[in-house]
């Protein structure tokens, strides 16, 4: 079974049918051919919202991509033409879901709840500049959202993502959020997941996670345009 609440569900062009669960072998963390030097996870940031574009912070409210975020979501399909992937993660959420679909990857994805943004409680759908009106010096990174998750509780969901994407016999491609995501890159370079502060993630832009000869690594970071992505 999946090991990070990762449920599978088909994708099917974008009605978004029920979720339906998926088995596999056991997962490892070196890997189904027991070597992780082969395996990479590529992270995939949704596409532009409306909130994205003002700058707030957007957890569980389920916004659609704005019509800029739909062509650059369009826009992928392209770029990730020439590769194949052993799995196709995609946060529950209809931007990440949207971006995946229109990726041109929907039919082989499965939906993994713990690519789920973070959470940000009482701090959901607010700007950094309104939140310090009332907590000066707030960082999402430091004290963290009012009333949401902890950074560390969400750097524990995106422990298990890595764990399900190295238990896959090749490279693995997931859509998700800016936050989760940069938690995730931190985490598989076994940092510390507030590390993530020091990462910057745009909308529709492509980053490969992998390997120097055994140690985790960042191949490419924050790639937008129109380039092929060349694993």
């Amino acid at each position: 079974m999946l090991h990070c609440g990762c449920v599978g569900a088909r994708l099917l062009g974008m009605a978004y049918p029920e979720q339906e669960t998926v088995t596999r072998g056991e997962s490892s963390d070196s890997g189904g051919d027991g070597d992780p030097c082969f395996h990479r996870l590529v992270i995939v940031r949704h596409g532009e919202t409306a909130w994205s574009r003002q700058g707030r912070h957007t957890g569980n409210t389920d916004l659609p991509l704005e019509p800029r975020g739909v062509l650059q979501a369009e826009a992928l399909r392209d770029r990730l033409a020439d590769e194949a992937f052993a799995a196709v993660l995609v946060s529950p959420l209809v931007r990440a879901r949207m971006t995946c679909a229109l990726a041109g990857l929907s039919s082989e994805a499965m939906v993994c709840d713990d690519l789920r943004e973070w959470d940000y409680g009482h701090d959901e759908g607010r700007t950094t500049s309104e939140i310090r009106s009332e907590r000066p010096d707030w960082s999402v990174w430091g004290s963290g959202p009012l009333g949401g998750e902890t950074v560390q509780e969400v750097g524990v969901r995106v422990d298990r993502v890595i764990h399900t994407a190295r238990g896959f016999s090749g490279d693995v491609i997931a859509f998700a959020h800016a936050h989760v995501l940069r938690i995730l890159a931190a985490r598989w370079l076994g940092l510390p997941a507030s590390a993530g502060a020091h990462w910057v993630l745009d909308p529709a832009s492509v980053s490969v996670l992998g390997w120097e000869r055994d140690t985790p690594a960042v191949v490419r970071w924050n790639e937008v345009g129109s380039a092929p992505v060349v694993l």
